[in-house]
């Protein structure tokens, strides 16, 4: 089978049984845990930052809170020039070259971990360019997509995401294990002491117990080089969806020139975001983001060149679409809860649960002290991306039999109770000196949300596949897929502001109320009578 393919119409039946179908899942299956170790370089911050917090690195929660906003927010603008990267450099380079990407941050993450006497900074860069990993997802969603037909791209993509989405359970459960053990000997360095109880899926792991944290990132390169060499050897190329394909260094060059590109305003944006002794603390979330996405386009055309800087330009044309921009607000609801509370979760039951908080009725203060009861966060905090994960593919599946956005409107609906409701609950749980008490309550809400998150993922991708045609769908699956990752941004920063003002449940209130209006959205635009698209 030749590396670059000439010829692909997946709609013609003949072809797609006699050639297509082979190469296209062939593609797929390569693709799922490619893009799986992404995920889980791109959000294992989530959980190396609370097993900092065990260890007692010196550095309070709210600078931890600050490497997964930081890694979520990288990952969501390595995703702007992602989505333009299958058309510019072919799909079997761009797999192959993003997944040996990993290696640098997952090498580099092991080494800084070894040295809790480091600077605040160091752990930061190497939360930056774990980022790469969350690109990844915009270019292997966009190269699936050109693979299969219009009937069964939401299956695909599903499988595609969903699968893929399973990077934030393996790593959540993975790197509590690998911790445990001298995964490599002398050459993997000294173990630490835990100064607090830590845990993994089968309970408390007791403090005073040696620990390996660096192992949290070394351990991914033992399946990242294989999974590079099959890629490789494995993929291809469709000359009809990169039609300026020019050789391979061509194409490597094209993509590691975008990411360079994206990491300035990335970069630039978080020094005007973060507080000092990082950054000089002069834009706000709201701010900032903005600022990044739109710096990121600007970059990314005024510095391309040739016929990359022609192929940038075309693919802006998804930005005249009104539906891009519906779909996007659409897409940050479901992907965008999903990876935000993928995030944000460890280290909110660590904080919240994790302290009993007791209020002096004299002076109203609240102090928080070691909770002995508290619930580990590195034993339950896989469970939700888990349902998750594993529901996303059956989204698919359903939105290709009922309809995309009539599933998208009902997982909209439960998504606005269920946050009410997981606000409540956070607010109970905050105000108690027995916290855990309300720990089922809030977990099993969790599931609930991530399992509609899951089903909505797939329902939005299906409407985009339905609304564009081939030409534009990468893209704007790119795009939407890039803009909703920011949720990984927004949700740790969210509610860690509003555990430190004391109010975490306002958090989970303003997520309803933006899950509200998208609910409105969503029927306006595809499934009040007499809308442009019905879908059904």
């Amino acid at each position: 089978m030749p590396t670059n393919i000439k010829e692909w119409n997946p709609e013609d039946p003949s072809f797609w049984e006699s050639t297509g179908k082979k190469i296209a899942y062939r593609n797929l299956w390569i693709s799922v845990p490619a893009l799986l170790c992404g995920f889980a370089v791109w959000l294992m911050w989530g959980i190396i930052s609370v097993q900092m917090l065990n260890l007692g690195f010196p550095f309070s929660k709210e600078e931890l809170f600050t490497l997964t906003a930081i890694s979520g927010l990288a990952g969501a603008t390595m995703r702007i020039p992602s989505s333009f990267f299958i058309r510019l450099a072919g799909g079997r380079n761009v797999i192959f070259l993003t997944t040996a990407m990993l290696l640098a941050p997952a090498i580099g993450t092991g080494i800084v971990l070894q040295h809790p006497d480091w600077p605040l900074w160091s752990f930061q860069l190497m939360a930056l360019w774990s980022g790469v990993g969350g690109g990844n997802f915009a270019s292997s969603m966009s190269n699936i997509n050109t693979f299969f037909p219009k009937r069964l791209q939401g299956t695909a993509l599903g499988i595609n995401a969903g699968l893929g989405n399973f990077g934030v359970t393996t790593m959540q459960i993975i790197i509590p294990l690998v911790m445990t053990v001298s995964l490599f000997g002398a050459l993997g360095g000294d173990s630490m002491t835990l100064v607090k109880d830590s845990g993994w899926i089968l309970g408390k792991i007791a403090a005073g117990t040696e620990t390996f944290i660096q192992n949290a990132g070394f351990a991914w390169v033992l399946s990242l080089v294989p999974l590079a060499v099959i890629a490789w050897f494995g993929m291809n190329n469709l000359r009809p969806v990169s039609p300026d394909l020019d050789g391979t260094l061509p194409a490597f060059l094209k993509v590691t020139w975008l990411y360079t590109l994206a990491f300035v305003p990335a970069i630039g944006g978080l020094y005007l975001y973060l507080p000092a002794p990082t950054g000089l603390g002069l834009l706000n979330m709201w701010v900032a983001m903005p600022l990044i996405i739109v710096s990121t386009l600007l970059i990314m055309k005024l510095a391309a060149f040739g016929a990359m800087k022609e192929n940038i330009g075309k693919q802006f044309a998804i930005f005249r679409n009104k539906h891009t921009w519906s779909m996007t607000a659409l897409y940050l609801v479901t992907f965008g809860s999903f990876i935000g509370f993928s995030m944000a979760l460890p280290l909110a039951i660590t904080v919240i649960f994790g302290e009993q908080h007791i209020l002096d009725a004299a002076t109203g203060v609240w102090t928080h002290v070691k909770n002995p009861q508290a619930p580990s966060a590195l034993q339950y905090a896989w469970i939700g991306p888990f349902v998750g994960a594993l529901i996303r593919p059956v989204g698919g599946w359903i939105s290709d039999k009922l309809g995309g956005s009539i599933v998208t409107q009902v997982i909209s609906a439960v998504m606005v109770a269920a946050s009410a409701y997981a606000g409540w609950i956070m607010m109970q749980a905050y105000q108690s000196a027995t916290p855990e008490i309300y720990f089922t309550q809030f977990l099993v809400t969790f599931v609930v949300l991530f399992a509609a998150t899951g089903i909505g993922n797939g329902s939005t991708f299906r409407t985009v596949g339905m609304i564009f045609d081939r030409v534009q769908a990468g893209p704007v699956l790119g795009w939407t897929s890039a803009v909703a990752a920011y949720g990984s941004f927004i949700a740790p920063v969210v509610i860690g502001e509003q555990i430190k003002a004391g109010t975490p449940q306002n958090a989970m209130y303003g997520f309803a109320i933006f899950y509200a209006v998208c609910l409105v959205l969503n029927w306006w635009f595809y499934l009040r009578k007499g809308s442009e698209i019905r879908n059904p």
